[in-house]
């Protein structure tokens, strides 16, 4: 069955950098775009960075560009890396996949990861 597992989540301080890792299994990774959101307390979830895993593209949303990438091993894993990390960065973190045909049809969520940008 499709899994999302991410990890990475952690207590850094401002300027600081995280990694997230997101190991997916049951679907093949290349065949789809897998998304970054994040959910602040009290706040809509919201996207912050998708990548078409066959072709490379990305998106990022403007809160974090030029800090945040997002990218691919080719394999099982799409990571973000985050960098220059603001207390408004702090979220819960969660890895993303829609699948839109077969049997694996439907989205699926990963059980998020923390994030706590602080001092």
């Amino acid at each position: 069955q499709v899994r999302l597992v991410e990890s990475g989540g952690g207590l850094v301080q401002p300027g600081g950098s995280l990694r997230l890792s997101c190991a997916a299994s049951g679907f093949t990774l290349g065949d789809y775009t897998i998304a970054w959101f994040r959910e602040a307390s009290g706040k809509v979830r919201e996207v912050v960075a998708c990548l078409s895993v066959s072709d490379g593209r990305t998106y990022y949303a403007d809160s974090v560009k030029g800090r945040f990438t997002i990218s691919g091993d080719n394999a099982r894993n799409v990571y973000l890396q985050m960098n220059s990390l603001k207390p408004e960065d702090t979220a819960v973190y969660y890895c993303h996949v829609f699948i839109p045909s077969g049997s694996n049809w439907g989205n699926y969520w990963g059980q998020g990861t923390q994030v706590t940008v602080s001092s």
